[in-house]
């Protein structure tokens, strides 16, 4: 295909990359001056967007996904589709849909999970919403980019699915790290804390394969002074997101709400930002209670 990529950043750069291996054409463009080995780097969005099969787009919010999308919508082919891989509110998602659709275009919103290692790898899972005709066309480069693409529904089920999870994601770390600081507390070896609760009830994704305690588990940031894997302040990011919908949906998310506020003041007001999500467990192990 002859794809256009605009966000060339961690997550763009290599997916990019990975699609130009397949035997891709990928025309891209980022506001930073970058380079990207088999990648030709155009001077606008615009120009990354003409004449393409696909347009694919990683951008870090809402407005500035809304923002390029009046640019490229109208510099796209009728036929084409417009494949938005961002982490946006949903609202942002359905208004660039409608757009796209007014326009002719296809349009996916498939925000992905698996982090920088992820991109690299070529194993994001991606959720997807829009039309089925959409997400066929889209299919061929997400079995490229990653593992796995569920198709959650029409246009922002997948900005859905990414924010319910990455809710859960927050919540249950937090549970983890909590765990692990009144274990020490408590006397209890953390490997053996790991052993039991990695194969019994409280088992989860943020204790069996992405151990906030150094050298216990898989390997993962905690093993590596916490530099990020999934930064803190894209946690807060996501649970803003989800606390944002909740609003809109009516929802009684209390411990979304919980796990809103201690993200926000680890990163705002505590050393959180530019560590990893998981260092909230040296941040518990500092504390006492209240």
């Amino acid at each position: 295909m002859n794809i256009g990529f605009i966000g060339l950043g961690n997550m763009g750069a290599p997916m990019a990359a990975n699609l130009v291996k397949a035997g891709h054409h990928v025309t891209g463009f980022d506001t930073a001056n970058v380079k990207l080995d088999g990648v030709e780097i155009v001077a606008s969005a615009q120009d990354a967007a003409k004449g393409r099969d696909v347009v694919i787009t990683m951008l870090p919010n809402g407005a500035i996904l809304r923002a390029v999308a009046e640019q490229i919508i109208p510099a796209m082919d009728k036929g084409a589709t417009l494949v938005d891989c961002s982490t946006v509110d949903v609202q942002s998602a359905r208004s660039v849909a409608e757009q796209a659709s007014k326009a002719g275009l296809g349009f996916v919103d498939a925000p992905v999970s698996g982090g920088t290692v992820g991109a690299e790898a070529g194993t994001l899972t991606f959720m997807a919403g829009g039309s089925d005709t959409a997400f066929k066309v889209a299919q061929p480069l997400f079995d490229i980019m990653g593992q796995k693409a569920v198709h959650c529904g029409d246009a922002g089920a997948g900005q859905a699915a990414k924010i319910c999870n990455n809710m859960i994601l927050g919540i249950t770390m937090i549970g983890t790290c909590e765990a692990f600081a009144l274990a020490d507390k408590l006397g209890l070896d953390r490997q053996k804390m790991f052993d039991v609760v990695s194969t019994s009830s409280g088992s989860s994704w943020s204790m069996n394969a992405y151990c906030p305690a150094p050298g216990v588990g898989p390997k993962s940031p905690a093993d590596n002074d916490y530099k990020p894997g999934f930064a803190a302040e894209l946690m807060l990011k996501d649970l803003r997101l989800s606390q944002q919908a909740a609003e809109t949906a009516d929802a009684d998310t209390p411990l979304g709400q919980a796990a809103t506020a201690l993200y926000e003041t680890f990163v705002e007001a505590e050393d959180g930002k530019g560590r990893d999500f998981s260092a909230m467990l040296p941040r518990f192990e500092k504390r006492g209670r209240d």
